[in-house]
This record gives structure tokens, C-alpha cells and sequence, in this order.
């Protein structure tokens, strides 16, 4: 791969999302008097939002960065590239979490990063970082800025001072290799502007995760990132070929075959890395031609365990849906009281499932009666192509939803974990207990829905969505909540993480996840990329 060259962009690009909400405010969701009428009668949430600020009336803490080094960063990247405005410096601040955006809300002073600095190419991302260790300054790597994990936030630990490294201007598509289904993609890259550039040319990633529309490419690498195409698709981490890696020390260019005996393979260090161990500047990524035919079919099982057995014979059998989903009892319920129908079509209770289809007409058309003869066999009921359509339209647009709860006082957050089928019931179980009896001992009754995001042959991931009323101090109640589940998870063996990362919320159980052993590993390997600490303290690694 090449090393990336100027952009020609002049100045500071746009923040990549509303300061303190998801996305474009102009998608907002309003919520409707269904679902009002459902958290006052399941939660006794009743409230609006009287915290709400402007970001004018946020007080952030006083930019640390002494001028020369502000100089000494510009002459770098260029005066217009780097910045220590507030305006700057706040969409900068954290992720996208539900503690995140509480934590906005706070008319205490708050932390952001010192500066903004936006390289263009890897010679000055090597030289940021070579000034950085030089002054004792971190370095978080940003591309959208949707981690839910406090994977952005900007942790000083001990250093002089930390700087946001937006890596917007790496955003070019390379090269597109025709022959072998290979593109080389600049880091920068968000998930629309990857797949307009490969559409041009008649080619698709195919890796559609909820964060899609900010998230970057060099994000995606960064976090084991997995889409919700993933059953046809594989997970981002599956789609890469190559990786172009800027390190304090220098940097590295993996990956040279589609597959290679030559030793451990290093680009697995730094997928997942989270930014600790170096900065991801492109990726070389599997594509493919674009599907010709899509097809859909929703379906409806009498219980989770059906449905849950349904999906592992599928996927067992190797039958290929692009996406296949499922719903328990209580988010198919949810789902139900807020719109009466899903995508049309009458149901009455159960779980719902979702299968989408694509490839060419012959590929999608025997896909899709093999999945369809499987799941009848399984206990399912078809209901149409319409709920699956549905779900497709708005599968991006949760996090909305999730703005507005937490404005009408109600305590909205996900999580999310992986097991073996055999374990994946009881797994299930545990974690919703857990986090009904915490929310219960914090004084709030609560909503647990789950679904089944990702299949395997040996396993599936399972994604929760908590809804309860916020009270007291609602970030400490959320944190309470979430170490007595993370303790669950890991306690009933499941990962402490399918695809939202590690960053910071997650750290504490880091040593359970790989031992005690695997942490000396990865410090080890920190301590030769990063010998002065300075990329993305406090995250990934205790």
C-alpha cells in the first residue's frame, strides 16, 4: 500500500456528530405517544429533559497545551489544521455511550481534549507522534467518534497534556484491485463515503454495523468492528488484507498474501488495537461486486429457544443468508406496542426473526429456499418479505430513539456479548437477571430486551437494550448496573465483548478475558511500538 498523500482540504473539517446526541439532529426521533404511553405505564417515566445545555453554556476545562508546543504542532500539519477551540475541542470530548451523553449534559466543567490536530499524511502523523513522545503529550486517534465503550475519551494519565488526532483527511480509496477483490482504503474513510467510492465502480465492503454512517474504516480495524451483514459477509476483522500502521518507532506494512505460514500474523496486533499500539492510516480490504438481487423474509417463532435453534441449524448448514436476526420475547413485544404492526405484518407475540438475501438472482434464489425449508422445519412462521423490509429502513436509526429517552428522563443503554449455542440460553438468562435485579436495587423497575446480532457455526453474540427510569445521579447508577453484568458475563462465560471493544469501560475485566499472562503480552507490546505510553492512554490494556 501506499502511503497517503494531501487531501487538499484547507481547513478544520466539520465534527463528525451533534455535540450531545447521535448523529444528524435533523434525524431526531421524536417519541411518539405509544411509546410515552409505555414508559409511563412499564417504568413511570413521565419527564422531560430540564438539563438540557447548549454547547455554548458547556464549560470545558481550560485547553493544557503550552503555546509552543501548539506551534510546534502546526508547523506539522498547517495552522488551519490544528485547533484548541472549544467548538473544536467539544464534539472531540468522548463517544457515544449513554454515560457519554449524560455526562454532556453536566453544567461542571468538563474534560476534552487540549487540541485538535488533523494530519494528512503518514510522514505527519509520524511526526505528531515523534513530538508527542518527545513533550509528554497523549494521543487519542479519532475517526467518528462512536465508540460506546470510552474508547475516545480523552484520558490524560499523567501526561503533560492530550490531543485528538482526527484522521478526516485520510480519505481517499487507494486502489481497487478488479482481479484479486482487494481495495486499498484510506483510514478516514466513513462507512457512506467507502461504499460510494467503491459503488462508482460497481464494487461493495458490505460492512453495515449501526455506527455506519460516521464510523471510519481505520474505526472499524480499530475495534474488531462486526456488521449487521456479517452472516453473509463475515466481520470487518475477516475483510482485511493489509494494514498500514504509523507507530512512535516507526511504521509497519502487513499483510502480503491472502494467506501466509511466515510466523504469527502481526496485522492481528493491531486489529482490535483500539489505537494504543499505533495509528491505523489505511486498510487493504476483500470487496465485492455489487448484489444484483436482494431478497427478504421475516419470520416468527413461538419462543427464543425455537427461534435460537432455528438460526444455529442455518447457519450449520451453511444455507448463506447475508443477514439473519432474532428478537426474543420482550423486544419483539417492544417492538409490537410501539407500532401495533411490524413492517405490516400482523403478529401476535413470539420472536421475531429477519433473513435478507444477496448475490445473484441463482445464488439468492437457492439461498433463500434452503434458509426457508430450514427454518419451517425449525418451528418458524413466515411472515412475509415486509417486516424484514422494515427493519432494513430503520436499522440505523436506534440511537435516536435513545437521544429522546434519555431527554424524557428514562436510563437507555446497550451491551453486548458472545458464547458458545450450547451456553447461549443460559448466558441469556443470567444477564437479564442481573440486570433486572441491579435496576431494581437502584430504585427502577425495567424493559431487558435482547436479540441474537451475529451468528457462527459454534455460537452467537447476544445484544441488550436496557430501558429503566434514570435516578440519582443516573452515570453512577449505569455504572453500578454495568460491573455487576460485566461480572455476569465473564462469571457465565461469555466475552466481556463481541464488537463494541474494550476502550475504558470494559478494562477492568481485560485480565479476566485473556489472563494474567496475555496482559504481560500486550504490554510487552506496547512497551516496543509505544515505549513513551503516550497513544490512547487508559484503554484496552490494565
Amino acid at each position: 500500500m501506499e502511503p497517503e498523500t494531501q487531501s487538499g482540504r484547507p481547513t478544520l473539517p466539520l465534527p463528525p456528530m451533534k455535540w450531545d446526541a447521535w448523529g444528524d439532529p435533523a434525524r431526531a426521533k421524536p417519541l411518539s405517544e405509544d411509546i410515552k404511553g409505555l414508559l409511563a405505564a412499564a417504568l413511570g417515566v413521565t419527564g422531560d429533559d430540564a438539563s438540557q445545555l447548549t454547547a455554548d453554556q458547556v464549560v470545558l476545562r481550560p485547553s493544557a497545551l503550552p503555546d509552543e508546543d501548539l506551534k510546534a504542532l502546526a508547523a506539522i500539519v498547517g495552522p488551519s489544521q490544528v485547533s484548541t477551540a472549544d467548538a473544536d475541542r467539544l464534539p472531540r470530548a468522548g463517544g457515544k455511550s449513554t454515560p457519554d451523553l449524560l455526562r454532556r449534559k453536566s453544567r461542571e466543567p468538563q474534560d476534552a481534549p487540549d487540541a485538535v490536530v488533523l494530519p494528512a499524511g503518514e510522514e505527519e502523523v509520524a511526526a505528531v507522534l515523534a513530538l508527542c513522545a518527545e513533550r509528554r503529550i497523549a494521543v487519542v486517534p479519532f475517526g467518528g467518534g462512536t465508540s460506546v465503550v470510552g474508547g475516545v475519551d480523552p484520558i490524560r494519565a499523567g501526561f503533560t497534556a492530550v490531543i485528538s488526532l482526527d484522521l478526516r483527511r485520510f480519505d481517499r480509496l487507494h486502489t481497487l484491485d478488479e482481479v484479486s477483490g482487494e481495495a486499498v482504503l484510506g483510514a478516514g474513510l466513513t462507512g457512506p463515503q467507502a461504499e460510494e467510492l467503491l459503488a462508482a465502480r460497481g464494487y461493495e465492503l458490505g460492512h453495515y454495523p449501526q455506527s455506519f454512517r460516521y464510523a471510519t474504516i481505520g474505526g472499524f480495524a480499530a475495534t474488531r468492528s462486526s456488521g449487521q451483514d456479517s452472516a453473509g459477509y463475515g466481520r470487518f476483522d475477516e475483510m482485511v488484507r493489509g494494514l498500514r500502521v504509523v507507530t512512535p518507532v516507526g511504521t509497519l506494512d502487513l499483510g502480503r498474501a491472502p494467506a501466509s505460514a511466515a510466523g504469527p500474523d502481526l496485522r492481528e496486533l493491531f486489529l482490535g488495537s483500539e489505537g494504543v499500539f499505533g495509528v491505523i492510516t489505511a486498510v487493504r480490504l476483500r470487496v465485492h461486486p455489487l448484489p444484483a438481487v436482494r431478497a427478504y423474509e421475516a419470520w416468527s417463532f413461538p419462543d427464543f429457544a425455537t427461534g435460537a435453534a432455528a438460526l444455529r441449524a442455518v447457519e450449520q448448514q451453511g444455507t448463506g443468508p447475508t443477514v439473519m436476526r432474532l428478537s426474543d420475547e420482550t423486544e419483539t413485544a417492544v417492538n409490537l406496542a410501539m407500532t401495533d404492526k411490524i413492517g405490516g405484518a400482523q403478529v401476535t407475540g413470539g420472536c421475531l426473526a429477519v433473513t435478507v438475501f444477496e448475490g445473484t438472482a441463482e445464488q439468492v434464489a437457492a439461498r433463500h429456499e434452503l434458509t426457508r425449508v430450514a427454518l419451517l422445519a425449525a418451528g418458524g412462521t413466515s411472515l412475509g418479505e415486509e417486516p424484514a423490509r422494515a427493519w432494513e429502513h430503520g436499522r440505523f436509526d436506534a440511537p435516536y430513539l435513545r437521544d429522546s429517552l434519555l431527554a424524557a428522563g428514562a436510563l437507555c443503554e446497550t451491551l453486548e456479548t458472545a458464547t458458545g449455542w450450547a451456553q447461549l440460553e443460559e448466558l441469556k438468562t443470567a444477564v437479564t437477571q442481573t440486570l433486572t435485579a441491579a435496576l431494581q436495587e437502584s430504585g427502577s423497575a425495567s424493559l431487558v430486551m435482547c436479540h441474537i446480532s451475529h451468528v457462527y457455526p459454534t455460537g452467537a453474540s447476544l445484544y441488550f437494550t436496557v430501558v429503566a427510569a434514570q435516578q440519582g445521579d443516573p452515570i453512577e447508577q449505569w455504572a453500578v448496573v454495568k460491573r455487576a453484568v460485566c461480572d455476569t458475563i465473564v462469571a457465565n462465560g461469555g466475552t466481556i465483548t463481541h464488537h463494541h471493544a474494550i476502550g475504558a469501560d470494559h478494562r477492568p475485566w481485560m485480565d479476566q478475558e485473556i489472563g494474567e499472562l496475555g496482559v504481560r503480552i500486550l504490554r510487552a507490546v506496547k512497551d516496543t511500538v509505544d515505549p513513551a505510553g503516550i497513544l490512547n492512554p487508559g484503554k484496552l490494556i490494565p
